[in-house]
């Protein structure tokens, strides 16, 4: 088990690739807190997912786009398993809609959630890192639209390339401490925030020509690069960017 042992929270993890995330590192022997927004049944959907694990686990509640609740979360980790080792802030949203459209109000939701989540959760991590010593595990879960354009998503692809600046930036800063930073770049992933798509077998069938291995991925394969950056088998690989996207950043113009 490559993770044995170690604490590990993973935000966003009820569903899709945070979820998916949460039970492989779990199965590879880490103690995992699936953080969820308190909101509808993600407190259930938390308590079923631990039930699942092999080994003891948490359910962390808190929304990302607060800093305090980040703070108190990471305290009742510490509280419980008395260290963190590895951060993965993957919670995300979008809101598609023209440029010309897009409000104030759903800007800043976005960017909350996705970049400003992302900063809270691995500063707090890193700062209870440095306190513990030996160093920890920093992984992000950005978007191929970091350097894809994605029209009506403008906001989220703003959000996707900063967390990838502050993942290069903060590695920098952090290799004093023996903290790796590192990033996935999904591409299209079966996975609720694509439901519309999957459910549209013309959307689909679009979506699935422009990558050259012919279909989405599965959650299971983005947690699988996930598991080996937050292993020990990554300890020399920091401030870098793994697509797991079947090859869609590489597509080439069709003539």
């Amino acid at each position: 088990m490559r993770l044995k042992e170690k604490v590990a929270v993973v935000t966003g993890a009820t569903s899709g690739i945070g979820k998916a995330i949460a039970q492989r590192f779990a199965a590879e022997g880490a103690h995992v807190a699936v953080n969820f927004r308190p909101k509808g049944n993600n407190a259930q959907d938390a308590a079923q997912i631990i039930a699942g694990f092999p080994v003891e686990g948490m359910a962390a509640e808190g929304d990302v786009s607060k800093r305090d609740d980040m703070e108190r979360m990471v305290q009742q980790i510490v509280a419980k398993f008395g260290r963190l080792d590895i951060v993965v802030a993957n919670a995300g949203m979008e809101i598609k809609k023209p440029f010309l459209e897009v409000t104030d109000d759903e800007w800043n939701k976005v960017l909350a959630v996705n970049l400003n989540g992302a900063f809270y959760i691995s500063q707090i991590g890193a700062r209870q890192m440095v306190r513990q010593g030996g160093g920890g595990k920093l992984l992000f879960i950005s978007s191929v639209h970091e350097d894809i354009p994605f029209p009506e998503y403008t906001a989220y692809c703003a959000s996707k390339g900063a967390v990838r600046m502050m993942m290069r930036n903060i590695a920098m800063e952090l290799a004093e401490h023996r903290i790796n930073c590192n990033n996935i770049a999904p591409g299209a992933i079966a996975t609720p925030i694509n439901q519309a798509v999957l459910d549209d077998p013309e959307q689909k069938k679009n979506a699935i020509s422009e990558i050259p291995w012919g279909r989405f991925g599965k959650p299971e394969e983005v947690a699988s690069v996930a598991v080996f950056l937050c292993s020990d088998e990554a300890e020399y690989v920091t401030g870098s960017t793994y697509y797991v996207d079947g090859g869609l950043t590489q597509q080439v113009t069709k003539y």
